[in-house]
């Protein structure tokens, strides 16, 4: 079914899936169809040139927009992703990391490793040497939801 769906679109099959993939990237969220609808448009492109050779069966062709689909996806990934851009708040999401480098009051004691401080409206996890309630820490990292401290 497959093979002579193929062969009766003729190169053009491609072109078809190519633009169908491009306008499912208009309605879907997300940039991912994009580089997979250009594979199926470059491949449609090659069919046009290798249609009547015997190499080009559809096997092929499915090989070539798969390799295609995946070097197109790596290329574009590495151009239009570029998460190294400057910006003003660096810890915007990231609310444990903006912590690191202040300081607090134990509100618990830090027992057997564990404890809790304090910081603006929040009840923090931290984890550090033993130490008692109402010492004064510094938070020197943090781990999604827990910070590590140390005294000052």
């Amino acid at each position: 079914m497959f093979d002579n769906l193929i062969v009766e679109l003729g190169p053009w099959s491609w072109w078809l899936v190519g633009l169908v993939l491009l306008a499912a990237e208009l309605i879907l969220p997300g940039f991912f169809l994009v580089w997979i609808g250009l594979a199926a448009i470059i491949v449609g492109a090659l069919s046009l040139l290798f249609w009547e050779s015997s190499f080009w069966a559809w096997q092929v062709q499915g090989l070539a927009f798969a390799a295609t689909a995946v070097i197109v996806a790596l290329i574009g990934r590495r151009y239009f992703y570029n998460n190294n851009q400057a910006t003003d708040e660096p810890f915007l999401n990231q609310r444990g990391a903006s912590l690191v480098g202040r300081t607090a009051t134990l509100d618990q004691p830090i027992a057997e490793g564990r404890g809790r401080i304090r910081l603006n409206d929040t009840y923090w996890t931290v984890s550090g040497p033993d130490l008692p309630v109402g010492t004064r820490v510094k938070v020197v990292a943090s781990n999604g939801r827990d910070l590590t401290v140390e005294p000052v």
